[in-house]
């Protein structure tokens, strides 16, 4: 476990704001290809970034999560489809934590950079047989398929036709790992926002994946008895999406500024700058990101001291963070669509950054992890501090 320290962090925040130029000099084909460039990727790898949530044993860094939620960030205030895509990449190594120790060697051991992309939607079938099961299915939303090295597709396990149930009465589910040129990848990713991911379909129609290459994904404890690995996976993906949803924001807040020295609207006689809505509104922006960024990273540095002390967020400490994550992705979305507003027709074409954040943005915040679905759960544990539900 590394808690990196603070100038180390800004070397890493550094080099992911150098990654400015590149993602200039591949703008278009974000949007026209559907996919990160090669470039991008290799750039990723060289400035260590993959390897940011890889155990040490495997050559990884192992860095606390507010060193990756600040890369996530820097980058998504870029371009948030890149963004997007590196947190899959950063994220898929976290999985070498959860997998068994031979498994994690077999797929990290030669090759720290190795990236994975999957999907958590159980919509594969893995049947039992000797030694492994046999898998099939079609995944939705694979993020950066076209580039990765393994892929991991979630399953319910069936005995003959019937979805095999736990001792909790609910399906039984693995995330099944499996090398990228075992499946095939469907061209299905036509969006608007994040397009630049290629969050296209994985099909695979019979696969053998042996035994010990998957794991629960949502319930799942890590092998490692070390910090970022003892909470169920999820537990850190989610702040990471949220701030990558904060990224995009700031991107945007940047953007009208920038236009509002130059831009003088239709029949007035001053800049942007100089108009009081504009400045309230500018203001307004401010507010969201700046609340929600500093409640998210908050409720996760309190989650991660109690974890490096030896012990666990309690369920109202889960529930405060959860709440983070859900609040932060609804500000961004605010504070973009009040910029957005701002800039008045100037937002308007595609080629503009403003309405990319705006299309990135209403996307992104579609995920699981940050939707506000979870307000009622999360309000019922604060209402309830005995017996809480789980979260």
């Amino acid at each position: 476990m590394t808690t990196l320290e603070r100038g180390e962090r800004l070397e890493l925040f550094a080099a992911a704001a150098a990654l400015g130029p590149i993602v200039a000099a591949h703008r278009d084909a974000l949007d026209q290809e559907r996919r990160t460039p090669l470039p991008l990727v290799e750039a990723w790898r060289a400035a260590g970034f993959v390897r940011l949530w890889l155990p040490v044993e495997l050559g990884g860094t192992e860095a606390d999560p507010e060193t990756v939620l600040g890369v996530v960030e820097a980058v998504a205030a870029l371009d948030g489809a890149v963004a997007w895509n590196l947190l899959i990449s950063i994220s898929g190594a976290l999985f070498a934590g959860y997998l068994p120790e031979a498994t994690a060697h077999t797929i990290w051991g030669a090759n720290p950079d190795c990236i994975s992309a999957g999907s958590f939607m159980p919509t594969g079938r893995a049947v039992p047989v000797d030694d492994g099961y046999r898998v099939a299915g079609r995944w939705s939303f694979v993020s950066g398929v076209q580039h990765a090295d393994w892929v991991a597709g979630n399953c319910l396990v069936f005995d003959g036709t019937q979805p095999r149930m736990g001792s909790d009465g609910a399906p039984e589910m693995r995330l099944m790992f499996l090398p990228a040129a075992v499946g095939t990848v469907l061209d299905t990713w036509q969006t608007g926002g994040l397009r630049g991911t290629g969050s296209h379909d994985l099909a695979i129609a019979d696969a053998f994946v042996p035994e010990g290459f998957w794991f629960d994904v949502f319930t799942g404890r890590g092998r490692i008895p070390r910090p970022l690995y003892r909470l169920p996976f999820v537990t850190w993906f989610g702040p990471a999406l949220a701030m990558l949803t904060l990224g995009i924001a700031r991107h945007a807040i940047e953007t009208l500024v920038d236009l509002a020295a130059s831009k003088v609207p239709t029949g007035q006689q001053t800049s942007l700058r100089e108009r009081p809505l504009a400045q309230i509104q500018v203001a307004q922006a401010e507010a969201l990101v700046g609340a929600a960024r500093a409640f998210l990273l908050q409720t996760a540095g309190e989650a991660w001291d109690r974890l490096v002390a030896g012990g666990e967020p309690t369920a109202g400490e889960l529930a405060r963070l959860r709440l983070a994550n859900v609040h932060a992705a609804e500000s961004a979305v605010r504070a973009v669509e009040v910029m957005y507003q701002a800039a008045g027709t100037s937002a308007i074409p595609s080629s503009s950054a403003l309405d990319r954040c705006l299309r990135d943005v209403h996307v992104a915040a579609q995920h699981i992890a940050v939707s506000t679905q979870h307000y009622q759960v999360i309000g019922q544990t604060f209402l309830n501090r005995s017996g809480a539900p789980a979260v």
